[in-house]
């Protein structure tokens, strides 16, 4: 290991979290399920990264007991006989190894499927049947609607510790169902799901993660995934200042998370003026809580731009470690460097650094 990078492959211990280094494979949507059930080569897959020092596996998104929940049905399913043992055998070849995993658990709201061919059996589901600002996709939730969705990711999350995972993450990011919640433009609702601020805008995550927590243990670790951007919105802030940030991060602590998983598309990107803190920082300053940072980590370019073909370069780590050596956040996301090459991370702790190499929208073609 060189010194520029000794930090990323210490372990953390706090709280919940035990893990042997810093560095998390982020999750990323496949779509190699064509049944909704992980495979053999799902499970070979994260096992070949746990394998080559990645502390801990945040799996692909994995669907909740719910119609419409995914818009692809090649994305796997987290329930049913038959997707719950694939997902028992990817835990069992990450152990194998010495890894350690979590599902991320997910609902995608009123996202409609890109695909012209295919659709769900049940019309797509938002807090307002909205996907954007003005943006119609599916029908308004009713109440009894969001209490079975809640109840759907609990059922998730007591899946996963019975199977064995180390953790769950819930899918709160990127303009999906969560998020959905959280963004004015889309919940334009004036019941208690709804509200004028972000904070009250937040008490389905609230209430969705206080419903995995009683699913699951005490110290059972619970992360959600966040983001101010969205994929139909690359823009969009949500909190606008740091006051606005805490009030509706306080949301989600007191309901139980114990990590924040913070995307940018750019990880150096300042979250608010006058200070040089990312997105992941600020929610360590102001909540205690650890962090995973997560954004266009080892690569030039950034992944939107990669979906249109640009070819991504290896890129400096100093700047990352300069921030996780000053403590910013606790835990680094990896993604697109981690498709292309599974062993990413050992290259990196060896110090290796000129074997490192590019990645192009073609690494999604495998599942290697």
């Amino acid at each position: 290991m060189t010194a520029s990078t000794r930090t990323l492959f210490e372990p953390l211990d706090s709280g919940s979290l035990h893990l042997p280094n810093r560095l998390v494979m982020a999750p990323m949507t496949r779509s190699f399920a064509p049944t909704g059930v992980p495979t053999a080569e799902t499970a070979a897959y994260y096992a070949r990264r746990a394998a080559q020092d990645v502390g801990l596996i945040i799996t692909e998104g994995t669907l909740i007991e719910r119609p419409a929940a995914g818009n692809d049905p090649a994305v796997p399913r987290f329930y049913g006989a038959d997707a719950l043992a694939g997902w028992a055998e990817v835990v069992k070849a990450v152990k194998a190894v010495g890894g350690r995993i979590w599902p991320q658990i997910w609902h995608v709201g009123a996202l409609r499927s890109a695909s012209q061919s295919w659709r769900p059996d049940s019309p797509f589901e938002s807090p307002s049947g909205l996907s954007r600002p003005e943006r119609t996709s599916g029908v308004a939730m009713t109440e009894a609607d969001i209490i079975a969705t809640i109840e759907a990711f609990a059922q998730a999350g007591a899946q996963a510790m019975r199977l064995g995972f180390d953790g769950v993450e819930l899918h709160g990011a990127h303009g999906y169902l969560i998020d959905q919640f959280f963004w004015a433009g889309s919940n334009q609702r004036t019941d208690q799901w709804g509200g004028a601020t972000l904070a009250q805008r937040s008490r389905f995550a609230a209430e969705t993660i206080a419903a995995v927590r009683r699913a699951t243990r005490p110290d059972f670790p619970i992360a959600i995934r966040l983001s101010q951007w969205k994929q139909q919105d690359f823009p969009a802030r949500m909190a606008l200042t740091p006051q606005e940030m805490e009030q509706w991060l306080a949301t989600l602590v007191d309901a139980g998370v114990d990590v924040l998983h913070c995307s940018q598309r750019r990880f150096w990107e300042p979250e608010f003026e006058g200070s040089d803190l990312n997105f992941a920082g600020w929610a360590k300053k102001l909540t205690g809580l650890p962090t995973i940072t997560v954004g266009s980590v080892g690569l030039s370019g950034e992944f939107v731009a990669a979906f249109g073909g640009e070819v991504s370069q290896p890129a400096s780590l100093d700047e990352l470690m300069r921030r996780l050596d000053r403590g910013d956040f606790d835990l680094v996301a990896v993604g697109r460097a981690l498709i292309s090459d599974p062993a990413w991370g050992r290259k990196v702790r060896e110090g290796r650094l000129d074997e490192l190499g590019t990645y192009d929208r073609a690494a999604l073609t495998t599942l290697y």
